[in-house]
């Protein structure tokens, strides 16, 4: 199920990125849109709180006096609240659903799955007070509804059905109460959030610009197209016979009805379980690589890994060894064995002039003087018939293996970053190949999450460790094409060749006239 469900977001990414481009495609931002579709609804409630009645008879008159007598600016804030929590509700169930899909759930990242299930509550307990709030017969539905789940539970005194049983039972004091809910659980699912992305270096909570320019835009053209009106006045002497429900929060109030409180509460309370211990249940996949490591007789405590870490494995301690030096420490609970670390190293370069390469940190299991030693030993298999290529891509990204050839050699690593920029360097200087192509993730959805960003910003020498400005740029080739992208980055690869065999003769004349 897990691979039906990668392939088929996969896809979409695809689709999405066509249309939207990669650094606006909003299957990229779900965490972020989310974050942006909370503040929508924050600004736009405290609005209608100001002209909102708290009584059973003011609730329903003072919402219908804001959406239709001033529906230009009061219609248009209760619909953007509308459509805005509604999309927040999509863009959380979405991200769960895509973060399982690319197995960025277990192991270290354990915390933000886990910390997440609770704002699942917290989100639909917001949203179904603010339908409430209405007192249109749709809230009186829910209202009855939720009464009888509640009352199911062994530890309720008073039943809240009895709230409910016709209008002379109900009073104001309720609807101070439901305000009361629905500003505290909103401030409790903030408070969650920002726990929820704690261990995430540089976490996104702002999508782009653009993306958040035209979906506020996108949602305007809906308000005035398909305003958030209310139904029929609630009235509890009356039984409901025909209602419009809402299926993005509301979706388990039919359970309730069908299947009774006691399986519904089996259901969500079932459910809520599951994706809690998921993480930690067996499956096909491997085990998580050994964690970084560090060597102290080579660390100089410059913090070039501690500012690449993506998640703050990485701290600094007082050497062990080199008076007022520092080092590089990792917390075993926190690495996730993306090998960024090592690659941001400055000892991580093969024109060191030392016996055996050893850096100040890397993974164990590949060790960056096996990856110079795979580099040169497949490189020197090439055939020079043509333009040689080296391609070095990501576990993760495109298949860089089946593009190996007599002409094309590959390297796989946990992560594009964890290359120093300086084998590039290498690869061309020593005339091991003649084009280095470089893969991996789709540009900002790395599975390590900064992975490519990194690389970008070390290419472009905006990040150390910086790939010197002697390298000829000509002679590379950055192509974040993801695991969909295995037949275009085949392609890409011949016609880099196809321009360096072009360059060939001219670079031939150049070398006869010197």
């Amino acid at each position: 199920m897990k691979a039906l469900m990668k392939k088929g977001f996969n896809w979409l990414d695809s689709l999405f990125s066509k249309a939207f481009t990669p650094a606006w495609n909003p299957l990229y931002q779900l965490g972020a849109l989310s974050f942006f579709y909370f503040w929508i609804v924050t600004l736009t409630g405290i609005y209608l709180f100001i002209f909102f009645e708290t009584s059973i008879t003011g609730a329903y008159d003072s919402m219908e006096r804001i959406s239709v007598e001033q529906w230009y600016l009061g219609g248009i804030m209760r619909s953007f609240h509308r459509y805005a929590s509604a999309a927040m509700g999509v863009c959380v169930t979405l991200h769960l659903l895509r973060e399982f899909a690319m197995d960025r759930y277990s192991g270290v990242r354990w915390y933000s799955w886990v910390t997440g299930i609770p704002l699942l509550w917290l989100l639909f307990g917001s949203a179904i007070g603010g339908y409430w709030l209405v007192w249109d017969i749709q809230a009186q539905y829910i209202a009855v509804m939720t009464a009888d789940l509640f009352d199911w539970l062994p530890f309720m005194v008073d039943p809240m059905a009895g709230n409910f049983l016709n209008e002379s039972a109900l009073s104001d004091r309720f609807f101070s109460l439901l305000v009361f809910l629905h500003i505290g659980i909103p401030l409790a699912l903030l408070l969650g959030m920002f726990i929820h992305i704690k261990r995430v270096t540089g976490a996104r909570t702002d999508p782009p610009r653009g993306l958040a320019v035209g979906t506020l835009l996108a949602m305007l053209l809906v308000s005035l197209w398909q305003p958030a009106l209310s139904q029929a006045p609630a009235n509890l002497d009356v039984a409901i016979t025909t209602l419009g429900l809402d299926w993005i929060y509301l979706n388990p109030y039919p359970l309730i009805e069908s299947w009774g409180p006691g399986r519904t509460w089996a259901l969500l309370v079932g459910f809520s379980s599951f994706l809690t211990i998921l993480p930690w249940l067996p499956s096909r996949r491997a085990q998580q690589a050994p964690i970084a490591v560090v060597d102290p007789e080579n660390c100089n405590g410059c913090g070039w890994c501690l500012a690449d870490c993506p998640y703050e494995a990485v701290s600094l301690k007082v050497h062990d060894f080199k008076k007022g030096h520092k080092q590089s420490v990792v917390d075993p609970d926190l690495c996730i064995s993306c090998g960024i670390c090592a690659g941001a190293c400055p000892t991580s370069s093969p024109f060191r002039h030392v016996d055996e390469l050893v850096t100040g940190i890397s993974l164990p299991d590949f060790h960056i003087k096996e990856l110079l030693s795979v580099t040169e030993n497949r490189l020197r298999t090439l055939s020079s018939a043509g333009p040689r290529i080296m391609v070095y891509g990501c576990d993760h990204g495109s298949a860089v293996d089946e593009l190996a050839s007599p002409s094309v050699a590959s390297v796989s690593l946990a992560c594009t970053a964890q290359l120093p920029p300086a084998f590039i360097d290498y690869v061309l200087r020593k005339d091991l190949a003649d084009g280095v192509m470089i893969s991996g993730c789709c540009e900002v959805d790395c599975h390590y999450r900064l992975g490519n960003t990194w690389f970008d910003k070390r290419f472009s020498q905006e990040r150390v460790p910086v790939l010197r400005a002697r390298v000829p740029r000509e002679q590379i080739r950055l192509r974040w094409l993801g695991a969909q992208g295995t037949a275009q980055l085949a392609r890409e690869v011949a016609q880099f060749q196809m321009a360096l065999r072009k360059k060939e003769p001219a670079a031939e004349e150049e070398l006869s006239n010197d």
